[in-house]
């Protein structure tokens, strides 16, 4: 395998310790820098010479870590720029402009899978099942259209991780719903979409590739101890919360008791959702099964995190992919790709 120059892109508040010696597992499972330290530790483990490089609202130490650097490839970490989400499509931008290789999705992916209301659109153009929404832009009159029923589900329409999503976020009258929506819009800044509540099993699934795709086992998120009244959310607390997820036994693990039938059919919608969105890379699906069967989208999370204990990882090594075949293999298909492929 060759040896390689890698520039490691994170957030410049995530940059990783050199060594998590004397680190407890609990610090280390919830430290901020885990997927980067995780990334970091595992390249440098592959033989490849790592640079890492933490960017904010600047894209001058980029361009001379470029210049001076001369990286083979960039190693794509970053989950926004400037603190907005939606403008990490434009770090990959930029290094396609200076022909620099990297890992994870490209531009035009990125922005329509991070447009919740977008990818949707898209994909009910083509028939795919997805939940009823509408879509709620600050500084408008908030009416729910009659075809929208309760219970409704509302979260901020580019936002991703589960940010401000909790059981407040799951509305049963239109008081609650104009309610919410204010919520989102004053702490998102963004618009909100209050979709359908589909009641029933949360799956993700996790997508590799560009133009040949690979999909891995679909994993189910759990709360095995939940009153079984309280309604299954993904919900911050449930996915960065360690006293949280402790208490409510909230794991996720490969979905038992699928049928085989299910099972192909929800391969077959990633990889037709995926190229539809036009993604490249890597990507997670996030889907609901109702009790009668019926598969819904729920959203594109390209980029998905990527530390060795979270969905992606742990579904590739289901596959049979360890994580340091997985590292190695985001590098290659990022060596692989050439912008003119999501044209």
């Amino acid at each position: 395998m060759k040896r390689l120059r890698v520039l490691a892109l994170m957030r410049d508040d995530l940059l990783p310790p050199e060594t998590i010696a004397g680190m407890s597992k609990d610090e280390v499972s919830t430290a901020p820098w885990k997927t980067e330290f995780d990334v970091v530790s595992t390249l440098r483990q592959l033989g490849h010479q790592v640079m890492q490089l933490g960017l904010y609202d600047d894209l001058a130490p980029l361009r001379r870590a470029i210049d001076e650097f001369r990286p083979h490839i960039a190693f794509n970490l970053m989950e926004a720029f400037s603190g907005e989400a939606l403008y990490d499509q434009n770090v990959v931008a930029y290094l396609e402009l200076k022909g620099v290789p990297y890992t994870g999705c490209n531009p035009r992916g990125l922005m329509i899978a991070r447009d919740k209301a977008l990818s949707k659109k898209l994909l009910a153009y083509h028939r795919l099942r997805i939940p009823d929404f509408a879509v709620f832009r600050p500084g408008r009159a908030i009416r729910r259209p009659r075809r929208l029923c309760f219970p409704l589900f509302v979260k901020s329409v580019v936002e991703d991780a589960s940010l401000g999503i909790s059981q407040a976020s799951l509305v049963r009258d239109d008081a609650a719903l104009q309610q919410r929506v204010r919520f989102v819009h004053q702490h998102t800044g963004k618009g909100a979409i209050a979709e359908e509540f589909i009641a029933g099993r949360e799956l993700y699934v996790g997508v590799l590739g560009n133009q040949r795709l690979e999909v891995f086992p679909v994993w189910e998120l759990l709360f095995d101890k939940k009153p079984g009244d309280v309604p299954l959310i993904a919900t911050a607390a449930a996915k960065w919360n360690l006293k949280y997820q402790k208490k409510w036994g909230v794991t996720s693990r490969a979905a038992e008791n699928l049928p085989p039938a299910v099972s192909e059919q929800i391969a077959r919608r990633c990889k037709r959702i995926y190229r539809i969105l036009g993604l490249s890379g890597y990507a997670r699906f996030d889907f609901r099964l109702e009790p009668r069967g019926r598969l819904y989208f729920l959203e594109a999370n390209p980029n998905p995190a990527l530390s060795r204990d979270e969905d992606f990882a742990t579904s590739a090594a289901a596959r049979g992919i360890d994580y340091p075949r997985l590292i190695q293999r985001l590098v290659n298909l990022g060596l692989r790709w050439e912008p003119w492929h999501a044209v």
